[in-house]
């Protein structure tokens, strides 16, 4: 009853911890929709401009970016919260392999981000605005380009946390590092799949997340290389002298 008692404690802390910053943010929220669509905006042709199908959508799509960026910067603080929780739990050998693999993993994640935002977006656009028939309006409300965008910063995001689980199932003995070299040509063929799957119908946008993950892959591989498994037995745990005959 006291784990539970003080997960809900910690669920809560993390909680008003996004609330607080939310509210800080509250003002900004146009704002940082405008900062979020500046790449569809830099792409659209003289004139075009988004629009807005839902009477409400005008507050609600800046109210929902300025609530994810919120959960963004108090993403550390929900984390040490997490961490709180479980480090009495694990052994010295664990902790010390959990905070690098989870600040690895948090760092990973913010680079798949900005780079959709930074490379991504922007020549995505720029191939729909050049592909764009004659006497076409090419516009877009801002809930269905707020959905892309979400959905694309977790594809990326995702996507450039291939290494670390490459990584943590070598270290861990759950899979040879052998055999994922030998899935090298199914990984391949997979993240052409996925690219199809997460990114628009186009070429450019699937060879940008489907050559990230197979590189990422293979980068995954190259420190592998330097990872041992672990040993059979734990050396946290206590270790009792055989019995005398």
């Amino acid at each position: 009853m006291s784990h539970l008692i003080e997960l809900r404690d910690r669920l809560i802390r993390a909680l008003l911890s996004i609330l607080i910053v939310f509210l800080c943010l509250f003002y900004w929220a146009k704002d940082l929709y405008a900062l979020l669509a500046q790449p569809l905006l830099a792409s659209l042709p003289q004139g075009g401009q988004m629009i807005a199908t839902d009477v409400v959508g005008v507050f609600l799509v800046p109210m929902k970016v300025a609530l994810m960026v919120a959960f963004l910067i108090a993403l550390p603080y929900v984390l040490y919260q997490a961490w709180a929780f479980i480090a009495p739990g694990l052994y010295a050998h664990e902790k010390r392999l959990a905070l690098p693999l989870v600040t690895t993993s948090v760092l990973l994640f913010f680079v798949g981000m900005a780079f959709a935002y930074f490379l991504v977006f922007p020549a995505v656009f720029g191939f729909m605005a050049q592909i764009a028939p004659e006497g076409v309006a090419w516009m877009t409300d801002i809930d269905k380009y707020l959905s892309f965008v979400l959905t694309s910063f977790i594809a990326f995001g995702v996507t450039f946390e291939v290494p670390v689980v490459v990584i943590v199932l070598v270290k861990m003995g759950i899979v040879e590092l052998e055999t994922l070299q030998g899935w090298r040509p199914y990984i391949i063929v997979a993240a052409f799949v996925i690219g199809a799957i997460f990114t628009p119908p186009d070429v450019v946008s699937q060879l940008f997340l489907a050559v990230p993950l197979c590189l990422l892959y293979e980068l995954g591989l190259l420190l592998a290389r330097f990872i041992s498994k672990p040993a059979d037995k734990d050396p946290d745990k206590d270790h009792f002298p055989a019995a005398m005959d």
